[in-house]
């Protein structure tokens, strides 16, 4: 087996804000009824997590299960682990209409850090992620410029974005750019 490579191979950038390639992360795609008992179970026997409810995204023990639309979730563990829990879920969701997916190798998951992180997204999405409409706990799905993104808060100062690993320079880029000193303009800044 190969060993697996980010898409920006750990790229990092310091500006008024870091922005970060987070590495190989681990990521299961799951379809299905979200409303059903047996796919819930499933997920509980397999990660420990709850379903998260519309727009959220719940975590424990270095897994996160984030709701991505009405029909499906994304599951993020360590880059090493998603072949085996992508082959239980299946597995267990055999006799429902599910589809399982290890999309690991597809995406990429980068990291916004700084008290400033709220601003940096402002400047690239449409999404409200203004104290009181966005943080931790959620999830968005949206678009960052013209690429396809979601993102959520791990915590007040950060951002995880995940995009297709094909465009993950350009959205790697765009951050930096809106990251670059100078380019603050005080947007949510504390009063």
């Amino acid at each position: 087996m190969s060993e697996a490579v980010s898409a920006l191979e750990g790229a990092t950038y310091e500006g008024y804000c870091t922005v970060s390639d987070r590495g190989p992360v681990g990521m299961v795609t799951l379809r299905g009824d979200l409303g059903s008992e047996g796919l819930a179970k499933a997920v509980k026997a397999a990660t420990g997590l709850a379903l998260p409810g519309q727009g959220a995204i719940v975590g424990k023990g270095g897994v996160s299960l984030a709701w991505m639309s009405p029909d499906e979730l994304m599951l993020f563990c360590a880059h090493q682990d998603a072949p085996g829990l992508a082959a239980g879920l299946a597995k267990a969701l055999a006799d429902q209409h599910a589809l399982v997916a290890d999309v690991s190798d597809a995406r990429a998951v980068l990291r916004l850090e700084g008290t400033a992180v709220r601003e940096v997204m402002a400047k690239l999405t449409p999404a409200d992620v203004a104290p009181g409409a966005f943080g931790p706990g959620q999830m968005r799905r949206t678009r960052i410029a013209q690429v396809a993104a979601g993102f959520w808060m791990p915590d007040e100062t950060s951002f995880d974005v995940i995009v297709f690993r094909s465009v993950a320079r350009y959205a790697f880029d765009l951050m930096a750019n809106a990251a670059r000193p100078g380019g603050e303009v005080g947007l949510f800044a504390p009063s």
